[in-house]
């Protein structure tokens, strides 16, 4: 029953982003495809992972966490990065049409800036608003862990 309310309030309230993650859902209908929590996740070659109202895009190739103590293993770094964007999918649901203005933009500024993807500079991708939120929701959600404290470098 939860699957099924999240899917219909992903396809209507969250219509915009869906409807733009369906389109990327068909650019990549080869990759391989499976269920997590309602969501529709589509492994996709390269290093951007998206989350697009009810379709989760994450790529082949993995942040790693920088740090040099505390390190996520790279294969935990898989599990925890679909937590951090399947909150994604749940901030979705809260904002709908708002959705990409509130959230999308924002995130996708913060992971291409180039301030942050500097190898030198070991902060938390979560530091930004976007990301600590998707974090926490993903974390509360599905009862698993995120990305939360990892230094990554995205690009």
């Amino acid at each position: 029953m939860k699957k099924l309310l999240y899917v219909l309030i992903q396809c209507t309230w969250g219509i915009i982003q869906t409807l733009v993650g369906f389109c990327v859902f068909l650019i990549h209908i080869d990759c391989p495809h499976y269920f997590y929590h309602g969501a529709i996740v589509t492994k996709t070659k390269g290093k951007t992972s998206v989350s697009l109202g009810l379709f989760v895009f994450t790529g082949t190739e993995l942040p790693k966490d920088k740090r040099d103590e505390n390190r996520i293993p790279d294969e935990e770094m898989e599990k925890r990065l679909l937590v951090h964007e399947y909150g994604h999918t749940i901030q979705s649901i809260i904002l709908g049409p708002l959705y990409l203005i509130i959230i999308g933009l924002p995130s996708m500024i913060w992971a291409k800036t180039t301030y942050f993807s500097k190898k030198d500079i070991k902060i938390p991708y979560s530091n930004f608003y976007t990301e600590s939120w998707a974090n926490h929701l993903g974390e509360k959600i599905t009862k698993e862990k995120s990305i939360e404290d990892a230094v990554i470098s995205i690009y």
